[in-house]
């Protein structure tokens, strides 16, 4: 087999497209895992950070011109960025370009999906595209762009959003479309306290994925428009898309599977998603097939030799079972189940990890206990800790999730420094 990937190639429409990634979010209900680093640079899955998910969808859907607009505590981001996607050639009209909040049009800070944009006009008309794909930066999901892009312009649509069935009971969370049978929409609203379910699907709700396609000049005549009313508050979601339903071409484009059915999308906003989205990749046949190498997670990883298991004595064996480990590691006598282990973790003798994430370069020490836990990048584990196992105990010295019972742990927590980079 030969050892690449295969990938798309770019047509006429994916190359006149500009995808602008809003990487800025806050991400406050991560608690302490947003403390130093912005949302969409969270490590996930062992090897990547969360933004990567997006990134790869728009290289794999052959969209090369890439804008990634950050605000929030974006060091991190910026050098991952800078080091995971340097690899496109300008040359060709292929990049990935950072656009940090500048202040460019005020004195303020971006205040909504929509500003940001805004505050980008001037450098949005350079690039001069004939559709502008408008993403989230936090969201766990493979997708092909183009797809949706040929239903946007063969539907001569003003606007094409992406959505996805969800339950209703978990719909409040999001923007939830009323459509018609050619899939036009005809209400969409913002994190409703009653959402309303899809004609002949009792239960479920169509939501937004917060994926936008416009035709350029629509959006940058809304965009002015959204910026001159002093009573929006200048969002996609809450402003600009319901204003536009009864006037515009407004489609709906259901993401989905070959079988028809809703794919798998993930929004790890909170302790709770984030880790059963990364337990989910631990699954015999996982929803998210990382494995495809007609679809791959690109990234950046520094050169780590391979993951390595020693001692098979009865009480002190390296292995690990229904897990995912990753490289650099080494798990020496210590027991692994249900668990990611992300690159350059040590897991010494007569320690278990169970049902948990380990964050880049954790040290869980001898006789060691972790349980349904976050362990956030750079910890030292002292010898003999048991997390996850006395709730009372936990929140002495933790953080223990109200919902799920997760702990969460960070260096901060341990009263260590930060000896790794963010």
């Amino acid at each position: 087999m030969d050892d690449f990937t295969q990938i798309k190639s770019v047509s006429g429409l994916t190359r006149s497209t500009l995808a602008l990634v809003l990487a800025g979010g806050e991400g406050s209900r991560l608690r302490a895992l947003t403390q130093w680093r912005a949302k969409p640079a969270v490590p996930f899955g062992g090897k990547y950070r969360i933004i990567d998910f997006v990134l790869s969808n728009c290289v794999n859907s052959g969209i090369r011109q890439i804008g990634v607009l950050t605000q929030y505590k974006s060091h991190s981001l910026i050098r991952h960025v800078q080091r995971a996607w340097n690899f496109m050639r300008y040359e060709i009209g292929e990049f990935v370009e950072l656009l940090p909040a500048q202040q460019r049009i005020d004195k303020g800070w971006y205040r909504g999906t929509a500003d940001a944009l805004y505050q980008n006009l001037d450098i949005l008309r350079r690039y001069s595209p004939d559709y502008v794909l408008v993403l989230g930066g936090d969201h766990i999901y493979t997708m092909d762009y183009s797809q949706m892009l040929i239903e946007h312009v063969r539907r001569c649509a003003d606007v094409t959003i992406g959505c996805i069935e969800v339950p209703v009971a978990e719909a409040r969370g999001f923007g939830v479309m009323s459509v018609n049978e050619q899939m036009r929409v005809e209400r969409f609203t913002e994190k409703p306290a009653s959402p309303e379910s899809i004609p002949g699907k009792p239960g479920v709700a169509l939501a937004s994925m917060g994926i936008y396609i416009f035709s350029t000049e629509f959006l940058f005549q809304k965009l002015i428009e959204d910026h001159d009313n002093p009573r929006s508050s200048n969002d996609f979601g809450k402003d600009i898309i319901p204003s536009i339903i009864n006037s515009h071409h407004v489609l709906a484009y259901p993401f989905q599977n070959d079988q028809g059915e809703p794919a798998y999308w993930r929004d790890v906003g909170t302790l709770e998603s984030y880790w059963q989205a990364n337990m989910d990749l631990c699954s015999i046949v996982p929803e998210l097939n990382l494995y495809d190498r007609s679809w791959p997670v690109w990234t950046y990883q520094a050169q780590m030799p391979p993951a390595k298991f020693t001692f098979d004595d009865e009480g002190r064996r390296g292995q690990a079972i229904d897990s995912m480990v990753s490289a650099g590691c080494i798990v020496s006598g210590a027991r692994i189940k249900r668990s990611v282990v992300s690159s350059g973790c040590n897991l010494h003798s007569y320690s278990e990890i169970k049902d948990s994430v380990l964050l880049p370069n954790v040290d869980v020490g001898r006789h060691c206990s972790i349980n349904r836990a976050i362990i956030d990048k750079g910890c030292i584990i002292p010898p003999g800790t048991r997390i996850g196992h006395d709730p009372v105990e936990d929140r002495k010295r933790f953080h223990v999730d109200d919902d799920s019972g997760l702990v969460l742990v960070t260096p901060d927590m341990l009263g260590q420094s930060l000896h790794f980079t963010r």
